[in-house]
């Protein structure tokens, strides 16, 4: 799932006004955030493998440090401790490590049975909804058109910035994802990883955007 983490943390912004989209996207695309870090250590492995599933690609061989269920679960208490380190409440706190948590259980409803439940030897699960197109489509595309209704329901912008700023970045999240059943797969899983770090300018692009909105009355 790309944009329906998206959308969590633009609907997780019109609920708790008081944290920065940038903190919530950093929060929801988490477990993404550090796939390609492990990734790049050799620490975990991905085979592109064109009609693996028919959304996606990528076969996720091993992947039990950023994205299994336990680590989801670690992942989250961390940015709660970091929250609060940084001064942000214990409700806030608890919002963005619910949102890195949230990340597992929307990867489970769109990955094949490839999540495991913790590092080692364990089962993987999935209900595999990227093996449906127009299932994919639909669903995280309803969740993205629902967030971004939300956000924009009780943000608006104090300048261009905000406005132009932000509907670019959400273009561009959609213009990324809609293609994929039919984009020419990554060159490498190297390559790939590369890539998958640029989430980190979405994440400061973001908090750039939002910080150009203000509250609606």
């Amino acid at each position: 799932m790309f944009v329906g983490h998206a959308a969590v943390a633009l609907a997780a912004r019109s609920r708790t006004p008081s944290i920065p989209l940038g903190w919530l996207f950093a929060a929801t695309f988490g477990l993404d955030l550090l796939w390609p870090v492990f990734l790049l250590l050799g620490v975990e492995r991905v085979t592109i493998a064109p009609g693996a599933t028919a959304f996606s690609p990528l076969v996720f061989d091993s992947y039990p440090w950023s994205h299994s269920l336990a680590m989801a679960l670690v992942w989250g208490a961390a940015a709660f401790a970091l929250a609060r380190g940084l001064h942000r409440s214990a409700g806030e706190a608890a919002v963005l490590g619910g949102l890195v948590i949230s990340h597992w259980v929307l990867d489970y409803v769109t990955h094949v049975p490839d999540l495991p439940l913790w590092p080692g030897h364990s089962p993987h699960v999935g209900l595999g909804l990227w093996q449906s197109v127009a299932g994919t489509l639909l669903i995280e595309g309803a969740m993205y058109l629902a967030g971004i209704y939300l956000y924009f329901r009780t943000t608006r912008p104090r300048d261009r910035i905000g406005a132009v700023g932000l509907g670019v970045l959400l273009f561009l999240c959609a213009a990324l994802w809609a293609p994929g059943p039919i984009a020419a797969p990554p060159p490498s899983a190297r390559a790939l990883a590369w890539f998958t770090l640029g989430l980190w300018l979405f994440v400061a692009w973001a908090g750039w955007a939002d910080r150009h909105r203000v509250a609606r009355r």
